[in-house]
């Protein structure tokens, strides 16, 4: 049967690129695997795909009972497939704190590494046989990288993430800061998504207490695109959040020029938020939170209402 590898739900590059390197490893070691993703990659990764000439991954929404899987880039059971724990876990590669809650048929290989990419683990992981990526999956790994460390200016980066980027971009002779310009650009072209959309294309729930927010970020160049949007944006919170039921969507605009976040402030929960978390006072709709990078190291650790 063949083995499954996917990330988390609205794949970003990494949980997009990570399943492609790994089930390029895992077939290359005599073991019949295929990428799978949870949604549509967002812009960017579209973007890595076409440049890399990598097939996109068959869409899934769920998996059958004893299924062989392996989960890349999450640990997180409200990120994956609701049927995930009739699943056969194989293996989890993964580089984010564990959440608990997933369970399998019996002992499994776990990866959880404090790196800023899960492709970084996962060339760590294959050894001698890294040597033997093509130039689409070290592309994709590469595009990973940049894409978790926003070109190594997010806090999670590690010199090791850094190293193997520059290793990577060597063999493919190509331009960091070039192809880190064409990656964010295409990251920051959201003109084709909705409000809604936009509050679910990278985020994640979480509680604080008895409060469940939705955390979204959008990593962009150009957060004046974004923020033009604003009041639809905090409109579109009050359905999105009644939907997925959760109390609060949280929406932080990353100007990854810049290095800062801006955070929409629709009403007094999200001000209290901004102060017990950040200790920033909101004096209208929006706060400037400087330095503010990485929703991993930066913003989930510190959120408090």
């Amino acid at each position: 049967m063949t083995t499954l590898v996917f990330g988390h739900k609205s794949p970003d590059t990494d949980s997009t690129g990570s399943p492609i390197i790994w089930a390029w490893y895992l077939q290359s070691q005599g073991i019949d695997a295929a990428p799978r993703l949870l949604g549509e990659p967002n812009t960017e990764a579209a973007f890595v795909l076409e440049r890399w000439n990598l097939d996109k991954p068959e869409i899934i929404e769920d998996v059958a009972a004893d299924t062989p899987v392996v989960i890349v880039d999450t640990n997180n059971p409200a990120e994956l497939p609701g049927s995930i724990n009739d699943a056969d876990i194989r293996a989890i590669i993964d580089h984010h704190k564990l959440v608990g809650g997933l369970e399998t048929k019996g002992p499994i290989d776990i990866t959880v590494r404090p790196l800023a990419c899960t492709a970084t683990i996962m060339v760590d992981l294959m050894g001698d046989a890294a040597a033997d990526m093509p130039e689409g999956i070290k592309g994709a790994a590469l595009s990973c990288i940049l894409s978790d460390t926003l070109e190594f200016r997010s806090p999670t980066t590690t010199d090791h993430d850094r190293a193997l980027a520059e290793k990577l971009a060597g063999d493919l002779g190509v331009s960091i800061p070039d192809y880190a310009t064409e990656m964010f650009a295409a990251k920051s072209d959201v003109s084709a998504f909705s409000d809604a959309e936009l509050l679910r294309m990278d985020s994640k729930e979480y509680p604080v207490g008895d409060t469940k927010f939705r955390v979204s970020v959008l990593e962009t160049t150009s957060p004046g695109t974004v923020l033009a949007r604003k009041d639809s944006l905090m409109e579109s919170m009050k359905t999105v959040a009644a939907e997925d039921g959760v109390d609060q969507v949280l929406l932080f605009v990353i100007d990854i020029l810049n290095e800062e976040a801006t955070l929409l402030v629709p009403n007094e929960l999200v001000k209290s938020v901004a102060k017990a978390s950040f200790g920033a006072d909101a004096a209208g709709d929006t706060v400037v939170l400087p330095g503010v990078m990485s929703r991993k190291k930066q913003i989930i650790p510190n959120l408090a209402v």
